[in-house]
């Protein structure tokens, strides 16, 4: 439905302009006895470019994101990470119930047991995609080779159950390594317009109102299906989302 925004800042680009000035400064420094703090300064700049880079993913720092769906209709996504969870099952059924269609990007581990979730994830007209096999705290220090591996062994799990190319870096992150093998795997990234902040603030209502302000024709939302409170969340959102004139959809392709 949407291609990917243009990247606003590239890693390598970044990089070798960073390299090409600390030379710079170096020979300045001693040469003409530059003052270290200019040094200080530019390697400071340049990790806090990293920094954002890889936090946040809107920015397509490392690899092209949709961040939104192309529409100029009052028309919106729902997307869940982290499932499937038993309390997945609570969140299908308020789906259900509003006749909304989601996008659930999946943990592969968290599979096992839960098949039948799965199952019914996709049988009930939602789409799933590739969160990682392992969604390990140190993913995004691991080498290609193994990233690569863990994106592909959630990847076979997941043709079981639907065909997809759909992928959410594990907690938005992104690097080289990801990159690669997000390129290597052929996956299609899914960042995010509005992220919910749901895994941080408990209060319902203070969830639902930064969601709300934050509207747009062709956001992308970005809610958990683990958590307890979801369905109770979802019960006041969609409502509040429907007043507003917006549409919940589930494009053919991003």
């Amino acid at each position: 439905m949407s291609k990917p925004d243009s990247q606003f800042m590239k890693f390598w680009n970044v990089t070798i302009i960073f390299f090409i000035g600390l030379i710079s400064l170096l020979v300045f420094y001693f040469s003409m006895q530059l003052s270290v703090w200019y040094l200080v300064f530019w390697i400071a700049i340049f990790a806090a470019i990293q920094f954002c880079g890889a936090y946040f993913i809107g920015l397509n720092f490392h690899l092209p994101s949709v961040k939104s769906i192309n529409t100029n209709q009052r028309q919106i996504v729902l997307t869940f990470d982290d499932g499937p969870h038993t309390h997945t099952l609570k969140v299908l059924e308020v789906l259900k119930r509003y006749q909304v269609k989601a996008l659930f990007f999946i943990i592969g581990k968290n599979i096992k047991g839960k098949e039948w979730i799965m199952q019914q994830i996709v049988s009930e007209g939602h789409k799933i995609g590739n969160h990682s096999f392992s969604h390990h705290n140190w993913i995004d220090v691991w080498p290609t080779k193994k990233v690569t591996e863990d994106f592909n062994k959630c990847n076979l799990l997941l043709q079981k159950y639907q065909s997809t190319n759909l992928f959410r870096p594990p907690y938005g992150v992104t690097n080289p390594n990801i990159a690669r093998a997000v390129k290597r795997l052929d996956l299609q990234s899914i960042g995010w317009t509005i992220r919910s902040y749901d895994t941080q603030i408990k209060d319902i209502e203070k969830i639902k109102d930064r969601v709300l302000s934050r509207l747009k024709p062709g956001a992308i939302i970005l809610l958990h299906d683990r958590l307890a409170f979801m369905p109770d969340l979802l019960e006041a959102l969609i409502p509040a989302i429907r007043e507003r004139g917006y549409e919940m959809v589930l494009p053919e392709k991003f």
